[in-house]
């Protein structure tokens, strides 16, 4: 039988020996549980991130206060930037053309109700039909 030192600072020094220090096993870092840990981890971090993003495109689809005044009911590109776009502003349609550093109103209209097409201009059908019959039917 080992007997312990006399003196309680040689007892601690005897028991931190690299022999006892052998004994004590250290995880495998790159084991199936630590793994599986780690991805668990991984999943669960990614998974609060996803969750956040939604929640704040949910939380800015809400309409605000101030939207229900100016709404944009189309556009189109005309070259690269510049836009014609479609406003509306209670029962008015205003018809914008928009450039780097220049906007202009090009013509308004009354909101037409949702769905309805724009009514064409009254000579429009009667042009449209003549030249369809000018054309050769093939």
């Amino acid at each position: 039988m080992v007997k312990s030192p006399a003196h309680p600072a040689l007892w601690l020094w005897a028991m931190s020996c690299p022999a006892q220090a052998a004994q004590a096993v250290a995880p495998n870092p790159l084991s199936a549980a630590s793994m599986l840990q780690v991805a668990f981890g991984l999943v669960f971090v990614l998974a609060i991130f996803g969750g956040a993003a939604w929640l704040m495109k949910r939380l800015n689809a809400l309409p605000r206060a101030g939207s229900q005044v100016l709404r944009m009911v189309g556009g189109i590109a005309i070259g690269t930037r510049e836009r014609v776009v479609v406003l509306e502003i209670q029962d008015t349609w205003l018809v914008v053309g928009i450039a780097p550093g220049h906007i202009a109103a090009l013509h308004t209209l009354p909101r037409l109700p949702h769905g309805e097409a724009a009514p064409a201009p009254a000579g429009f059908a009667s042009q449209l039909r003549q030249i369809l019959e000018r054309r050769p039917h093939g």
